[in-house]
């Protein structure tokens, strides 16, 4: 699915930007919920306004998880195991919203990084994005 320059530059946008993880994962969200308004209802428990303390945690969650990832996407299965089962059984998120998340994800990337996101790392950081959508939804099936 990827080739191994494809996941070293993957492997480097993520380790670049982890120092704004919170930042990233925010606007990602905020993307989401604006875009999608149904996948607001995982998160009524929570204040998901712009630049609240629970957006902000929760969005840094996401990125680091994206970033752990990142590090070996040959193990992105084993890596993902403790959030299938959290999303699966416990949150009972439906499955389409990680789908949902990763485009917003690259709107966010894409606005962050401007003309370092160019159009190999935008297609690159889909197929990742897209295996990584896909791994967190393998529980459902």
């Amino acid at each position: 699915m990827l080739s191994n320059k494809e996941k070293d530059l993957i492997k480097e946008i993520w380790e670049r930007l982890t120092p704004v993880a919170a930042e990233i994962g925010a606007d990602a969200l905020l993307r989401m919920f604006a875009s999608y308004p149904g996948t607001k209802t995982y998160f009524s428990h929570l204040d998901i306004s712009p630049n609240s303390s629970h957006l902000l945690s929760h969005g840094k969650k996401i990125v680091l998880a994206i970033a752990e990832g990142a590090q070996d996407i040959s193990q992105l299965t084993v890596t993902l195991a403790p959030l299938q089962t959290l999303h699966a059984y416990q949150l009972r998120v439906d499955p389409r919203n990680f789908k949902l998340l990763s485009h917003s994800m690259l709107v966010s990337l894409a606005c962050y990084l401007g003309d370092e996101f160019t159009p190999v790392a935008h297609a690159a950081m889909d197929k990742y994005l897209s295996a990584f959508a896909a791994v967190l939804a393998e529980k459902y099936r």
